[in-house]
């Protein structure tokens, strides 16, 4: 199966990073490259990042926002396909990432499962059910939960990258761009695949 790279992007993460880092490392599928882009922290984080040893490149220094940081992942990246998981976000349990990976073939572009939303108690606060992507979804709002979106790394170079000139809806743009107007083909997991902290600047 391809090789995934995951791209953390993350900032004065100390509290929650090393979660991720775990939730990383005790995959049991293998076959991944993991990206660090860290907007310049004052605090350990960078100092937790070396020390878990998983992460193949770091890249620490002033962004013009998380879409710009997620590109700058992208283009330091050497999988087949692209995910996120950013520095205060976890894997759902040990074989999300083998889920997603077996979900791939030489058909599907991108894929995308269910998130679960937690407090700072890793309380389950709400969950975010996908479905499957039919045209014209975006237009009602539909989309699919970024944190679970993985897509193959030919789609970024054929239709662009995140535009960096939105705040908080780039994902969104992303996402509408590849499946609505260039029409990649898609799959749906029907799994829970990814744990979010609450307090993003989308969540607000």
């Amino acid at each position: 199966m391809e090789k995934i790279s995951i791209i953390t992007i993350c900032y004065n993460a100390e509290k929650t990073i090393s979660k991720t880092l775990d939730s990383i490392k005790n995959q049991s599928y293998k076959n991944y490259e993991h990206i660090v882009i860290d907007g310049g922290s004052s605090d350990k984080t960078l100092e937790l990042v070396k020390k878990a040893n998983i992460s193949k490149k770091i890249i620490s220094e002033g962004d013009k926002g998380i879409y710009d940081a997620f590109n700058k992942g992208i283009k330091n990246s050497s999988g087949e396909i692209i995910g996120f998981l950013n520095g205060d976000d976890i894997y759902h349990d040990k074989d999300s990432l083998n889920m997603i990976a077996k979900s791939f073939n030489k058909n599907i572009d991108c894929v995308f499962g269910d998130l679960i939303y937690i407090n700072s108690n890793n309380k389950v606060r709400r969950i975010w059910k996908g479905s499957k992507f039919k045209k014209g979804s975006f237009k009602n709002g539909w989309m699919p939960a970024h944190p679970t979106f993985y897509c193959k790394k030919k789609n970024y170079q054929k239709y662009g990258l995140y535009d960096d000139r939105f705040k908080i809806a780039g994902d969104f743009e992303l996402m509408m761009r590849f499946l609505e107007n260039h029409n990649i083909k898609s799959k749906y997991i029907s799994k829970k695949l990814v744990k979010m902290k609450l307090g993003g600047i989308s969540n607000k």
